[in-house]
């Protein structure tokens, strides 16, 4: 992933808050650029996942999905992260309870007290319920069915922050989340590059699963995110 550091209008980095864990070290940073304008960034074991910058991704994950199905009531988001993926899913009328699994306590909790600037608002709204677990055992233990399954929860099995999360993009997993969807639910996982073996894993379990491209700045150069998306 790019490090951001080196954006060239940047004046102030100021680090908000940290955590630790048996996972490693959650840090959660302010940038400040020449026009006094703030972004906060999030990285993992010092490895930079999303910022408040460009979230153009994060959006596209809800929104293509909620594209897909015609009544999505019932939606999970897999990673909290800084929450933009949560917001424009709540945006849709249609949506009446989201699901947001989050491993990181601590950072459940910098949304909750307004440590994430807008993370206050969006865990307000009434449809939100937080499950603070690992997504795969949420996943294995779930006794309910939905209608979207959401997944943004490492950079993508080619770009592991966490080594554990390697089975979330294999077919035993997948597989679990295509039962949990109502007939035509639609499963979108996020990654930060192209990955061709989960494009596969999701064709052998769904048996036809897409890939979209989404072209994005960082660091004022080019990059692409990808969405793979499988419907029941």
């Amino acid at each position: 992933m790019a490090d951001m550091d080196r954006d060239r209008d940047i004046v102030e980095i100021v680090e908000i808050a940290r955590s630790q864990s048996e996972r490693g070290e959650v840090v959660l940073r302010r940038r400040t650029n020449e026009l006094g304008a703030d972004v906060f960034e999030l990285r993992v074991n010092g490895i930079f996942v999303m910022d408040t910058h460009e979230t153009s991704s994060e959006i596209a994950l809800a929104a293509a999905a909620l594209e897909l199905v015609a009544d999505p009531r019932d939606v999970v988001v897999g990673g909290l992260g800084l929450g933009f993926t949560t917001h424009r899913v709540l945006a849709d009328p249609r949506v009446e309870q989201v699901t947001v699994v989050e491993i990181e306590d601590a950072l459940i909790g910098w949304m909750r007290d307004g440590t994430v600037p807008q993370g206050r608002a969006i865990l307000a709204d009434q449809r939100v319920r937080i499950v603070n677990a690992d997504i795969s055992m949420a996943i294995e233990e779930a006794r309910s069915t939905y209608d979207l399954i959401l997944l943004d929860v490492d950079n993508g099995p080619g770009y592991l922050v966490n080594e554990a999360n390697e089975r979330i993009y294999e077919p035993d997993f997948l597989a679990r989340c295509r039962d949990l969807l109502n007939p035509d639910g639609v499963l979108v996982v996020w990654s930060a590059a192209a990955a061709p073996e989960l494009l596969d894993a999701m064709r052998t379990v769904f048996g036809e699963a897409d890939e979209q491209v989404h072209d994005v700045l960082l660091q004022e150069r080019p990059e692409t995110y990808h969405l793979f998306l499988a419907r029941r």
